[in-house]
């Protein structure tokens, strides 16, 4: 039978065979599969590359056998312009236990179907595979997603909703951990994914070993474990090209301005736009609606407030251009799954925590290195492996 992932009969349906079953025990989880386009962003490319790629044996972290997948002909070219030549093909898929696809290129179009399918029989074979980020657009169009949890980017979550229905998204998670199938936020999100598999293959002593090496919390540090549930985590970032469109002096004045009381109605005059013509152009260049967008800088602006002022609830929703405390506390609970003056007492306790810790450190540095970071409630909804 060939090696190739394109190829060969495909497993029955409603029960694993012996062939699979063997399949799946041929593939050994330290193999792993980094799939790339043309188009990705590098920075979101080179996270696996650097967590799995590199042998760092000498600090406790385990070796990984790493292979750089080209999901389509190349040579592949990177959204900063660079050309990169994988070393492997769609055919190295089936040689690995992981395999992540770090980003896809767009949120509306379809990967291409030799990958899609090669990333199907990967699965069906035992395979665990990732989608960090915009990647889970691929895993979706692939039907990897169906009736799953799952995360991306909280700005192209409603999209991958909207092109996935049986798909249970939910932006506010860092990642997801679904068993064979994982998927996570934001850029650095992947990073916190990619610690979680080092974690569950090898433990937290090799998870913690690896975060010192690249000098990064082992665990997410929390800044609201309180009762009403884990840590959200929202990001400002937009799309890269959207620095070339018209809308990128309109999304500037609005960051700038968000102490104000304005509408999307303002935001559209302010691009010579009807409300229609607006709301269409903006979600097609960010993936999002723009008044739900605008809530959510002004929560994100709140939570920086909360962080670092003193100022009351009160008036943390005044400089954050909500009309009452009311919306600013319902808007933050959605997205945060937290009060705003629970989020401030868990932060602040957090920060005494870090201190307390900082100190005991330095009072004693001729043991070995810890993970200083408290534990945290779980960031990660984890489904064990079917």
């Amino acid at each position: 039978m060939s090696q190739d992932p394109m190829h060969g009969p495909e497993p029955a349906k409603g029960h694993r065979s012996f062939a699979v079953d063997s399949l799946a025990t041929r593939r050994r989880r330290e193999i792993v599969a980094v799939l790339l386009f043309s188009g990705s962003p590098l920075f979101e490319s080179s996270i696996p590359l650097s967590v799995f790629g590199v042998d760092r044996q000498d600090s406790g972290v385990p070796r990984y056998r790493l292979l750089a997948c080209a999901g389509e002909d190349g040579p592949l070219r990177t959204t900063g312009g660079l050309e990169l030549r994988a070393p492997y093909g769609l055919g190295a898929l089936s040689r690995a236990g992981t395999i992540i696809v770090p980003a896809w290129r767009s949120i509306t179009g379809p990967p291409p179907t030799p990958a899609l399918a090669a990333l199907r029989r990967a699965h069906s074979e035992g395979a665990r595979v990732v989608g960090l980020s915009t990647g889970a657009f691929a895993l979706g169009a692939a039907g990897l997603l169906d009736g799953r949890l799952a995360t991306t980017h909280w700005m192209y979550a409603p999209t991958l909703a909207k092109r996935f229905p049986s798909v249970h998204v939910d932006p506010r998670e860092l990642f997801v951990d679904d068993g064979s199938i994982l998927t996570s936020a934001g850029t650095s999100a992947g990073i916190d994914l990619c610690l979680h598999i080092v974690r569950v293959d090898h433990g937290p002593e090799a998870a913690q070993a690896l975060a010192r090496r690249l000098v990064l919390p082992a665990r997410r540090p929390p800044a609201a474990e309180a009762a009403q549930g884990p840590q959200r985590h929202l990001d400002r970032s937009l799309p890269e090209d959207i620095g070339a469109d018209p809308l990128a002096e309109v999304v500037a004045w609005a960051l700038e301005h968000l102490h104000e009381q304005f509408d999307v109605e303002t935001l559209a005059a302010r691009a010579y736009m009807s409300r229609r013509t607006f709301d269409r152009r903006f979600r097609s260049l960010t993936g999002s609606a723009p008044l739900q967008w605008l809530i959510t800088q002004r929560v994100l602006q709140a939570q920086r407030l909360l962080e670092v002022s003193d100022y009351s609830v009160d008036e943390v929703a005044g400089r954050c251009g909500f009309r009452s405390p009311v919306a600013l506390r319902g808007h933050f609970r959605r997205q945060l799954g937290s009060s705003p003056a629970a989020y401030r007492a868990s932060y602040r306790a957090r920060q005494q925590q870090q201190a307390a810790a900082a100190v005991g450190q330095s009072a004693t540095r001729t043991k070995a290195p810890v993970d200083v970071y408290p534990p945290r409630l779980p960031q990660q909804r984890v489904r064990p492996p079917q």
